[in-house]
């Protein structure tokens, strides 16, 4: 995509969106020139969803991008983004909860993490149930991994055009985040929306945004 058609994106998405809420461009699939060129227009937040992919472009941008992890989380990936990585957004074990601290630790750094929580009714999607959620964030044993920090929730809504689906499985997740965060101050994030369906996540409280193919046009999977 030409570099004026991603600039001009980038600012017509930033003009609609309120003050809370951030932008994450997803820029998985796409060549370091697009990115740069997001990079120029004012975009500092990047998501990816290879890990391989992600630090072969963390190398050669320029290091003041924050680079968050979206995709599903293979734990024995861990290892080649935690001296760079921002936020992961797609936590859905303890047990890898477990390797980002371990691989955190070793560079001295405290990684941010969200919860990703199930709402789709899709089979397809990731993540874990609400009660799951409640009972790791209550858990003992998270309070033993000092190198991470959970942050907030993530969730994926059901990939359909019906407007009340997607508003019942968003306002369904920021009922939970409501809920855990009276007790947990550090849960400030809940990073729902994508391209198709962010107006709705942010009508239904979504401080983050993951959005590609509006930014950067479609992706390219060959």
């Amino acid at each position: 995509m030409n570099s004026n058609m991603i600039q001009e994106n980038l600012q017509n998405i930033k003009a609609t969106l309120p003050k809370n809420v951030t932008l994450v461009a997803v820029s998985k699939t796409k060549p370091v020139e697009d990115l740069q060129e997001a990079y120029n227009a004012g975009q500092r937040i990047f998501g990816e969803n290879r890990i391989q992919e992600m630090a072969e472009k963390h190398e050669l941008l320029p290091k003041d991008i924050k680079w968050h992890m979206i995709g599903h989380l293979q734990s024995n990936k861990v290892k080649y983004m935690a001296h760079f990585v921002d936020l992961i957004h797609g936590v859905d074990k303890f047990s890898t909860l477990k390797e980002i601290n371990k691989q955190a630790k070793k560079h001295d750094r405290v990684i941010q993490c969200l919860l990703q929580a199930k709402i789709a009714e899709e089979d397809s999607k990731f993540g874990l149930s609400f009660d799951e959620i409640e009972n790791i964030l209550a858990s003992e044993k998270l309070k033993d991994l000092v190198n991470i920090k959970i942050v907030g929730l993530m969730g994926m809504a059901t990939f359909t055009d019906d407007k009340q689906q997607l508003h019942k499985e968003f306002s369904s997740l920021k009922n939970l985040f409501n809920k855990l965060n009276t007790d947990n101050q550090n849960l400030k994030t809940l990073s729902m929306g994508m391209s198709g369906d962010y107006q709705i996540a942010i009508e239904n409280g979504s401080t983050m945004i993951r959005v590609g193919s509006s930014i950067f046009g479609k992706r390219n999977y060959n």
